[in-house]
């Protein structure tokens, strides 16, 4: 069995995933703000070295696999606080705990979004994430909207991934990253009731050509298997799980 490391384990996509892999016999270290094995602020610099100590300590002999699903929604305040989390902290905990996963040949899989390809490659604020400036990340996204850092933060990550591929994978480490449509969560329901986003989200959910919303367990589904042995050669990819939102919204990209 093996030794997994989550955060944003206490609701939505990471408590389905961590219910999963603790039925199927792994150990599961969750960090969260408020419930979970280790608790921290993602957004802090100390929250972020608070969680890779903690997740250190649980884990000596090297962990199975990393997902840094955390994650805040487009209607978030201030903006910068998405950009913090959902970006920053990802890329840094990844980082600081490579060592732990070389030394069992893990696996990282990030949670990106179907909504990450309506942002350009180009954006400023994607530009500056990648850049690894916080400071004048989180200082232009205040400028802009909530979409934008959503989204902006989801494609930056998966740039992110896609650059670090090939040195991660020489180091005994896969990259993946999931990228889900509109999912039943906590979360969403934060966006679904937003007087300038949930009618929006509303009619987008409606226009899913396999149906409605998907539930937080059928995302941990393919998080597992991606995770597990059985996807042992899968490095790099981005396995969108957004009921062919994606491809009708795309039709000849891939």
């Amino acid at each position: 069995m093996g030794v997994y490391a989550l955060t944003g384990g206490a609701t939505g996509i990471g408590a389905a995933l961590k219910r999963q892999l603790l039925e199927a016999g792994h150990e599961v270290i969750s960090v969260d703000i408020r419930e979970g094995d280790i608790i921290a602020d993602l957004s802090t610099a100390n929250g972020r070295q608070l969680a890779v100590e903690g997740i250190r300590a649980r884990a000596p002999q090297g962990l199975d696999g990393y997902i840094p699903c955390a994650g805040l929604p487009p209607v978030a305040k201030p903006f910068s606080l998405i950009a913090k989390v959902n970006y920053f902290a990802a890329v840094e905990t990844v980082a600081a705990l490579r060592d732990l996963l070389a030394s069992k040949r893990g696996t990282v899989l990030f949670v990106a979004s179907n909504s990450a390809p309506m942002i350009g490659k180009d954006d400023p604020f994607v530009q500056a994430c990648l850049a690894g400036d916080e400071a004048a990340a989180c200082a232009g996204i205040e400028e802009r909207d909530g979409h934008s850092a959503y989204a902006g933060s989801k494609r930056a990550l998966v740039q992110w991934m896609r650059r670090n591929v090939v040195e991660y994978a020489r180091a005994g480490v896969r990259l993946n990253a999931v990228a889900p449509g509109i999912t039943q969560t906590p979360l969403t329901e934060r966006v679904m009731a937003d007087a300038q986003f949930g009618d929006a989200m509303k009619q987008f959910a409606e226009m899913v050509p396999w149906g409605g919303t998907a539930q937080p367990e059928q995302i941990a589904n393919v998080m597992r298997f991606m995770l597990g042995e059985e996807a042992g050669f899968v490095c790099g990819s981005v396995f969108f799980v957004d009921g062919g939102s994606d491809a009708m919204l795309r039709t000849d990209d891939f």
